[in-house]
């Protein structure tokens, strides 16, 4: 009986409902921009854990410390309100698996047209994944992403209440996962930022405070002609978060129709 109840015990720590948050490719709030129509846009997302979580979010999964995530993300601007996007391929280098290929993802992005010229600005981000089994639980996963913002030259700020999906359960198993940034514009070029990530659980059953994931982020963005730049570190505030954490993320069109293409500088 003893051994009975112990294995009970083990397989209950598996399957609980708390600090189950899988490690991600992507570190960024979504700000409306999108690329111009026939522009196609290479983003390069980099992201390493040097003091994370030990253990891994679910039986099987990469464990967070010590580990690098990356994904390169092709985007093609279709119209001045829709952007569609690529996420491929999405890997990692962990300790416990070395060098692992973890899927990939198609992004559909509608906004409100030259976001960036107006004051209030909004728009909707679907994702649709498709995970190996180290990566997520689930094969098939999606994301609901709304954007709502607001430019107060020289400050933004901006939220991304995001829904994760793992198609089961009906609405209220979706997974709140916000974020938001609050920047300050330096110049056309150079802004700083105040950014937070948190996952705070399935709507049904909200997590303990103290099993949410929650990191606060210090950024700085950098434009360029040659290619626009994006870093940060942010530090967990909850035992159910990775500690220290860091982002880089480059990016550059590759592709620009003529009545598009002006000098940065």
């Amino acid at each position: 009986m003893k051994l009975r109840t112990l294995g009970l015990v083990i397989l209950a720590l598996f399957v609980a409902p708390v600090a189950t948050h899988a490690q991600t490719d992507e570190i960024q709030v979504y700000d409306a921009a999108i690329a111009e129509p026939g522009v196609i846009n290479l983003m390069l997302h980099n992201n390493f854990t040097p003091d994370g979580l030990k253990t891994p979010a679910f039986p099987g999964g990469l464990i967070p410390d010590k580990s690098y995530n990356g994904v390169a993300e092709w985007a093609y601007g279709v119209t001045d309100w829709f952007e569609a996007g690529l996420y491929l391929p999405l890997y990692s280098v962990s300790k416990d698996r070395g060098a692992t290929i973890n899927g990939g993802k198609i992004r559909l992005l509608f906004v409100k047209p030259h976001a960036d010229d107006h004051k209030f600005f909004y728009g909707a981000n679907f994702e649709f994944s498709y995970n190996a089994k180290h990566w997520d639980p689930d094969t098939f996963t999606s994301e609901i992403r709304p954007i709502i913002g607001v430019h107060l030259k020289p400050w933004d700020f901006i939220v991304n209440p995001i829904l994760d999906n793992s198609w089961r359960g009906g609405f209220k198993s979706l997974d709140f996962a916000p974020a938001a940034r609050l920047a300050y514009n330096l110049n056309d070029r150079w802004a700083v930022a105040v950014e937070e990530y948190a996952d705070v659980g399935p709507l049904r059953d909200v997590y303990r405070v103290n099993d949410q994931a929650h990191q606060i982020w210090g950024v700085f963005d950098h434009s360029s002609k040659i290619a626009d730049i994006e870093a940060g570190i942010g530090f967990g505030v909850t035992s159910a978060s990775d500690k220290v954490t860091l982002k880089f993320m480059i990016s550059r069109d590759l592709w620009v129709p003529k009545k598009y293409k002006t000098d940065k500088n």
